[in-house]
């Protein structure tokens, strides 16, 4: 019965089989991310390290500060003002945000459609308010809500009659909310923009030999090609809202019976830092509107992906 023999090497052993050479680790990559990677450290990653760890104590005028625990958390989630707040910017988020998205993506259709005379005049104008900074485009819309000055009080004393009170406290969120919208159409509308102007060209050729009308077109192709674009706009107009601060802030010197220091989470939370001196208390509040928004943001985009593969 014969045998393979092993191959025998000049010295008569057998020589072991060839191995796969180790490829070298290279440090190449992780030198060029380095500096990036200090700075997130550094700007991101450290000041909410320190917010959860000011979160878990308390000082007090006597007895310095003290450790407490869980106790911040238990306070903020029976805090009725810190639940007000995040039910007024849920609100908010739940009426301007599909209000802004819907009127930047008409806006944006129109544009692509090719129908549309002068687009780029329209798009460097309706874009041309995100430019404008937050606190001048709130001074200036607050100037024209006011009742006894601006656009409001004109049109009251030309005609005789008489406008709700935009910055009264019924009215103040959808004031709020115009503003926001007038501000950021022009953001949203460039993203969706964006996204169409790389839908292949065969695609609308192949709707126009099918005979194919143009709101078929745009629920066929258009929407289904730029559901990721909508998919990140409306996560970043979820952390918008969460994260409303600049505009009721502006506002709360024009209408102060109506917008109090806790009227949003953020404001809440400024609030007790500098006026109140609570910065531990101040950090819990930060810490659980990081976390509600980023579980938010995150089912969005799951949602998102979700219809994207089943579609």
């Amino acid at each position: 019965m014969t045998t393979l023999a092993e191959p025998v090497a000049e010295t008569g052993s057998p020589t072991p089989r060839s191995r796969r050479p180790r490829r070298r680790r290279s440090w190449i990559g992780w030198g060029f991310m380095g500096p990036f990677m200090a700075v997130f450290a550094l700007v991101f990653l450290a000041p909410i390290g320190y917010s959860i760890y000011l979160s878990l104590f308390r000082e007090q005028m006597v007895g310095g500060t003290s450790f407490i625990g869980l106790e911040n958390y238990q306070r903020a989630l029976s805090d009725p003002q810190f639940w007000a707040a995040l039910g007024r910017v849920s609100i908010f988020l739940a009426v301007q945000v599909p209000i802004m998205l819907f009127l930047a993506l008409l806006v944006a259709l129109a544009i692509d459609s090719g129908r549309l005379y002068g687009k780029s005049f329209f798009r460097i104008t309706i874009f041309m308010p995100y430019a404008v900074p937050a606190v001048v485009a709130t001074l200036m819309w607050g100037f024209m809500y006011g009742t006894r000055f601006g656009l409001v009080a004109n049109i009251n004393d030309a005609f005789g009659i008489s406008f709700p009170d935009p910055l009264s406290p019924d009215l103040i969120l959808i004031s709020i909310g115009n503003v926001v919208t007038w501000e950021f159409v022009g953001y949203n509308m460039l993203i969706f923009y964006a996204a169409l102007r790389v839908i292949p060209p065969s695609l609308y050729e192949a709707a126009e030999i099918d005979g194919a009308s143009q709101l078929r077109v745009i629920t066929s192709i258009k929407l289904p090609a730029i559901k990721g674009a909508i998919v990140i706009a409306t996560i970043f107009s979820i952390i918008g809202s969460f994260q409303l601060f600049n505009e009721p802030s502006i506002l709360q010197s024009l209408a102060p019976n109506a917008i109090t220091s806790s009227f949003t989470p953020n404001m809440y939370a400024f609030s007790l830092s500098f006026s109140g001196q609570q910065h531990n208390y101040a950090a819990t509040v930060a810490i659980i509107m990081g976390v509600i928004t980023m579980v938010i943001a995150y089912l969005v985009q799951l949602r998102g992906m979700r219809k994207g593969a089943e579609a």
